[in-house]
């Protein structure tokens, strides 16, 4: 995957959705991909659309109380974890996530921040931000 920064406007659902289904289809396993935003920021949005990018065509839902949903029907296995009630690194350890960030397949993190210590060095980071001056549905959308 390549590196550097980009940043997106994206003005209805559709097209977060498409980002991440670009996104998705230029990625290899052993990525790591973290998705941060707030609250109804659009991150499972942006994951439906990037499972699509990997060629996984069933329902993706956001993993709040399994911490990690696996898909293996795309191209390469995703691994979609949603920490957001994590209360702290050490039970993602507990659960292997190594074997995850350093499997075969991508992973998805939806509330990396609140694990950095934890993630690879080399991981992608999404940033999706609200800016309700500029409309309901907008958003800014960063890859680092």
């Amino acid at each position: 995957m390549e590196k550097g920064m980009s940043i997106t406007e994206s003005f209805t659902w559709e097209d977060t959705f498409s980002l991440g289904e670009k996104l998705g289809k230029g990625v290899e396993s052993g990525d790591v991909i973290c998705v941060n935003g707030g609250l109804g920021a659009g991150k499972t949005v942006f994951t439906q659309g990037f499972a699509k990018g990997l060629g996984i065509d069933e329902p993706i839902s956001s993993p709040t109380f399994t911490i990690v949903q696996e898909y293996h029907t795309g191209r390469i296995p995703l691994y979609h974890f949603d920490v957001y009630r994590i209360g702290d690194a050490s039970e993602l350890i507990d659960i292997g996530c190594e074997d995850y960030f350093f499997g075969n397949g991508v992973c998805l993190i939806e509330w990396a921040c609140l694990i950095e210590d934890i993630i690879p060095e080399d991981a992608m980071y999404v940033t999706i931000e609200k800016n309700l001056e500029k409309g309901f549905d907008y958003r800014l959308i960063t890859i680092t």
